[in-house]
């Protein structure tokens, strides 16, 4: 059964070109400043920023992956709802955006931004939300 009980259709992002530099090893910082509409290349900046216990650099970076993302998501033609899959590699940098902002966004006590980046990721893709521990 699917998901999808209001049957939007799936947005499916187009290929970005940060993945390949970043499976190559290229720093994400540098991939970030070379394709700066990237969602993934901010995402990976954002989780390593966690990781490091640089919280506000990880919150501002996840927040600039999330922006991204819904701009381009927004020229894929998503209205606002509808699945994201993550089954779409494309889709990841948005999701993994979206969770780690949630993730962020508790580390600085901001527990409504938390919950809501929570519940759009889930609303996103329940895969997604599963593999990424939200």
């Amino acid at each position: 059964m699917s998901d999808n009980l209001l049957g939007i259709p799936e947005t499916r992002l187009p290929v970005d070109p940060a993945a390949r530099l970043l499976d190559e090893g290229v720093a994400p910082d540098q991939v970030a400043a070379g394709n700066p509409t990237s969602s993934l290349a901010w995402a990976t900046l954002a989780e390593d920023a966690l990781a490091d216990g640089r919280t506000v650099e990880g919150y501002a970076y996840a927040r600039t992956g999330y922006h991204r993302a819904l701009d381009a998501l927004r020229k894929s033609g998503w209205r606002g709802q509808g699945p994201v899959p993550w089954e779409h590699e494309p889709n990841r940098g948005f999701l993994r955006s979206l969770a780690v902002l949630s993730r962020a966004a508790g580390l600085i006590g901001e527990s409504d931004e938390e919950r809501r980046c929570a519940d759009f990721l889930r609303d996103s893709s329940t895969t997604g939300a599963r593999e990424l521990g939200l």
